[in-house]
């Protein structure tokens, strides 16, 4: 138990996109950490940005599209093997622009209802099983 102590921890922040309906998922490109899965696109919160400010630059970064964090979601805890991470989830507005694939992922735009079909790392499952249960 000990051992756990010692893993870094990162605040990561991820954004539900939102297009009539559907939610913007994106797959994570080969030679990264999760390659191959599905997740709703975000990153590790750098420095002393806000949370907001994280998922706004990441997808700003990722995808080429300009949002606001709006309203927080869920806040998802999880252990890998080497890491400890604390996911903080928004629902996101005012989608400005197209998204692209700036980092070779690829993207898709999903109903909510169909995102089990879709192969996604654990702490993303727990959101999909949350947002099953919400008043979307």
């Amino acid at each position: 138990m000990e051992a756990r102590n010692h893993k870094p921890h990162y605040q990561v922040a991820a954004g539900l996109i939102w297009r009539d309906g559907k939610l913007l998922i994106t797959k994570r490109p080969l030679g990264r950490h999760l390659a191959g899965f599905w997740e709703f696109p975000g990153g590790k919160q750098e420095g002393d940005e806000s949370l907001e400010g994280c998922v706004e630059r990441e997808i700003r970064e990722e995808l080429g599209v300009e949002i606001r964090a709006q309203k927080h979601f869920l806040t998802v805890h999880y252990e890998y093997e080497t890491k400890r991470i604390t996911l903080h989830v928004f629902h996101c507005t005012d989608l400005k622009g197209q998204p692209k694939a700036l980092e070779g992922q690829t993207t898709r735009w999903v109903r909510p209802q169909d995102l089990p079909q879709y192969d996604f790392p654990p702490p993303d499952l727990e959101i999909i099983e949350a947002l099953a249960h919400s008043n979307l």
